[in-house]
């Protein structure tokens, strides 16, 4: 996966979404005070080789909403792909991140204020989501970063929310075959508090290659 340009893959949301009125609100507000920033549905990063999925919860305000790349430009990207250069799936580029084999999206495409999209929006956005990963004929595993990606993975995927409960390093084989880890998100505020520590989130993605690899 390079990731210099947003990719055109299926199931990326219309740069012009007008699906969810709050967050097209929302939207129109940063455009307004941050004219150069993104602002728009970030498109997911990755190809159709992609072997392993990693499914976040919504763009940061001034991260990926403010870049137009998943993960990029905050705390919880520093994170991530820090994690992934140690397991050697990732390098850093002068422009940005490298993860050949990887595909990084969110279950929710915009930001939402707050950080905290409503179900509504939850539920407008998954269907975006179970066209990107069903456009993955090779993918093996895919990691949720947190319940709200856990939920919108199962679903795209083909599963029922009740029969896979969400727990940190709980994996899941889903009946399409494809194997669901769960991680708390690596975001800054689960660091801070003590919820996440970046060797529990190491130890997961771990768990996530080992499982593919088997």
């Amino acid at each position: 996966m390079t990731d210099e340009t947003p990719i055109a893959h299926p199931g990326t949301p219309p740069s012009d979404c007008a699906l969810c009125p709050r967050l097209v609100a929302y939207r129109a507000e940063q455009q307004a005070r941050h004219a150069t920033w993104w602002n728009a549905p970030v498109p997911p990063l990755g190809d159709a080789a992609a072997w392993m999925a990693i499914v976040g919860l919504a763009p940061g305000l001034k991260g990926a909403n403010r870049t137009g790349k998943p993960f990029h430009g905050d705390e919880a990207g520093k994170l991530l792909f820090g994690t992934l250069a140690e397991l050697g799936l990732a390098s850093e580029t002068p422009e940005a991140w490298d993860a050949p084999g990887l595909f990084i999206t969110n279950a929710v495409a915009c930001a939402p204020p707050g950080n905290l999209p409503d179900t509504g929006e939850k539920h407008a956005c998954r269907p975006y989501l179970a066209q990107q990963l069903a456009a993955l004929p090779n993918l093996k595993v895919v990691v949720a970063l947190g319940e709200t990606a856990h939920q919108a993975a199962i679903k795209a995927i083909g599963g029922k929310l009740p029969k896979y409960r969400f727990g940190h390093g709980v994996a899941h084989k889903l009946p399409s075959g494809i194997t669901l880890v769960d991680s708390y998100h690596c975001s800054r505020l689960n660091i801070n508090t003590g919820l996440l520590t970046p060797e529990m989130f190491k130890a997961a993605l771990v768990a996530a290659v080992a499982l593919a690899a088997g």
